[in-house]
């Protein structure tokens, strides 16, 4: 597996993304544990223990997922001449005017990784928001409980969540702490259930965003499971235990065929 030698985003959105994510993951998780969790399991608790140990292993995939999308090297030379980076390259490559590199079987451009989405790094990407998915919907639930049941949560707490400038006038900035993650909390719910509702019809029908406006798929309907191992190696069934884990890829030339 290669790495990326430059694995820093190119551009200001990028970066404004990329810091949200990794900015925001470590402190929630970190509020979540230390505040949100206790108020309602008692420490040495039985579920107080279970729920601290699959957040660890929510965070662990989430984060490890993201490190990875950004780390693996997606660019590629093979085939037919780009005529922007001027490179011979296989076909399903397509090139990045951000990355600046044809990159095999791209899918997209990612602002929140700062890097290209294809054919080495596509299993991370939905790991992650697959995970994320699963993690802020999780953490939604408590946090419901938390600022709606215990902290019994008021209209005007109602009203900061939907209007976010109130939470600069009426209250100190601890007291909204709650409410400001709870909003970054939402916001994930949404933006993992988007993607995944984006992305996972086209994967099962083995293509990636970039064919779905051109509707040119390699497989088709009837191969879901071996478009599937085609994102997530030979050991699909065990890679979504951890980023850490290898599952081999298909021979790369396996993706250019079309039924």
């Amino acid at each position: 597996m290669r790495i990326r030698k430059n694995v820093w985003p190119r551009r200001h959105v990028d970066w404004l993304c990329f810091l949200l994510i990794g900015i925001s993951m470590p402190f929630v998780f970190i509020f979540e544990m230390i505040v949100v969790l206790p108020f309602i399991h008692p420490p040495g608790s039985f579920l107080h223990t279970f729920t601290f140990a699959m957040a660890v292993f929510l965070i662990f995939n989430i984060t490890g997922n993201f490190a990875a999308c950004i780390m693996v090297d997606t660019s590629v030379a093979g085939w037919h001449k780009c005529v922007k980076c001027l490179k011979i390259v296989p076909p399903r490559s397509w090139h990045c005017k951000i990355c600046n590199c044809c990159i095999l079987k791209r899918d997209h451009h990612c602002p929140f990784t700062g890097c290209c989405v294809g054919y080495r790094n596509h299993r991370y990407f939905i790991m992650f928001i697959l995970f994320l998915f699963i993690g802020s919907t999780y953490a939604f639930i408590y946090n419901s409980v938390f600022l709606w049941t215990l902290k019994s949560g008021n209209w005007l707490s109602f009203l900061k969540i939907l209007c976010l400038p109130l939470m600069f006038v009426t209250g100190s900035l601890w007291s909204n702490m709650s409410l400001i993650f709870y909003n970054l909390n939402i916001l994930a719910v949404v933006y993992s259930i988007v993607l995944l509702i984006y992305h996972l019809p086209v994967i099962l029908k083995g293509g990636v965003s970039y064919e779905r406006r051109k509707g040119a798929y390699p497989y088709g309907n009837d191969r879901w499971q071996a478009n599937l191992q085609e994102v997530f190696g030979k050991r699909m069934h065990l890679a979504w235990l951890s980023p850490l884990l290898r599952s081999e890829l298909i021979d790369s030339t396996d993706i250019w065929k079309i039924d």
